[in-house]
């Protein structure tokens, strides 16, 4: 337990994973993004248009939550 009272720091393995998870999220964020662009398909658009939403929200989430504990 952290006596301080701020969050615990994360193990060095930990942050590794995050930051490849966050970089992930931001990838898959621009390429669904981008596929939403070429789509001609109203409904195929906003498929990739949700998926790019979804990813931005956990690159966001993640981001936050990396912050939170350094």
């Amino acid at each position: 337990m952290n006596t301080n009272g701020n969050q615990p720091q994360i193990t060095t393995d930990n942050l590794k994973v995050l930051k490849d998870q966050i970089a992930y999220e931001a990838l898959l964020n621009k390429k669904a993004r981008q596929y939403s662009e070429y789509c001609t398909d109203a409904q195929l658009k906003g498929v990739c248009t949700n998926a790019a939403d979804m990813h931005k929200q956990n690159f966001t989430a993640l981001k936050n939550y990396l912050e939170t504990h350094q």
